[in-house]
């Protein structure tokens, strides 16, 4: 979707270029010399953007539900690890980018979606995803949300990234986590409470290409991958008037479940031991909010997470 978005974006800018509006395009490449570190310092969110009916339309699509276990305190700030990425990450969007729901449900938080950097790089594209709520998921970023004194800011990251995409397949439960541990070094040089959140459905809404680790397909798309930083899985749904062949994303309930927080010490300069620990501790916790919460969304007794 976003993909599809910042095409038809870039396509608009080749237009002005190329047609008698190239003035036009100056200035916009003038202005975003001048705002370029703006995706870095908290975005610029609009909450008429936010606002729109058609994500109303969105949401009740699937439709996408936002379930609270936990109050969150607004004193503090939040690093929310979102799992898994899915294909399409609609369950990000369409609960920390849209509507109320968040805010009804903890009020006093602001959540801030982290995505790739190479988004902003998108003329256009990158004042659609700001005022939607949409920040870069560098290192500075991150800092700059969590860094807020009085609390009330929630940094959302999608732990897995780019690589979990090739992974979204319908009844998968593989996250990419092992390795990732920036996110815990984060949480604890800024003091922030550490928040798991599991997404149930995320993986149905499309059908991939068969694409298990060594065959020729996955190797190609993890070469392109390092390449351009973003993942390309090969999937399809549903069309516009049949629902065997298309695009559309199939119409299953995504349950976005926001998990009990664990609490974190401010530490400047945590050791690889301290790291390693709440990164187990983080996933004892995510494993259980997983398991408390599969009976309720479809998910077998027999089935549980993969940590890869």
């Amino acid at each position: 979707f976003l993909s599809l978005v910042a095409e038809f974006c870039c396509g608009f800018f080749v237009i002005l270029i190329l047609g008698n509006f190239w003035f036009l395009a100056v200035l916009y490449l003038l202005w975003l010399y001048l705002d370029w570190e703006t995706p870095c310092t908290g975005g610029r969110r609009s909450q008429w953007v936010r606002s729109w009916t058609v994500w109303k339309y969105f949401r009740e699509y699937f439709p996408i539900h936002l379930i609270k276990t936990s109050d969150l305190n607004p004193n503090h700030n939040y690093l929310l690890g979102f799992h898994p990425h899915g294909v399409l990450v609609a369950g990000a969007f369409g609960n920390f980018c849209t509507g109320s729901n968040f805010k009804n449900l903890f009020p006093g938080l602001t959540p801030y979606l982290h995505i790739m950097p190479i988004w902003f790089g998108c003329p256009f594209f990158r004042e659609y995803v700001m005022s939607a709520g949409m920040v870069s998921a560098s290192k500075e970023s991150v800092s700059y949300v969590l860094n807020n004194e009085g609390g009330g800011h929630a940094s959302v990251i999608v732990i897995g990234g780019a690589e979990e995409s090739l992974n979204a397949h319908p009844g998968s439960l593989t996250l990419n986590i092992l390795k990732r541990k920036g996110f815990i070094k984060m949480a604890l040089k800024h003091g922030a409470h550490l928040v798991p959140v599991f997404s149930f459905g995320e993986n149905e809404l499309f059908k991939q290409v068969a694409n298990p680790k060594g065959s020729w397909l996955r190797n190609v798309q993890e070469k392109l991958q390092k390449i351009m930083g973003f993942a390309l899985p090969l999937f399809h749904a549903r069309g516009v008037f049949q629902y065997s062949f298309g695009l559309i994303p199939y119409r299953q309930p995504i349950h976005t479940v926001v998990g009990s927080p664990i609490p974190v010490k401010r530490n400047l300069n945590p050791t690889t031991e301290e790291i390693e620990q709440l990164h187990a501790l983080y996933l004892e916790k995510l494993r259980k909010l997983f398991e408390e919460h599969k009976r309720n969304y479809g998910i077998p007794e027999h089935k549980s997470l993969i940590f890869e």
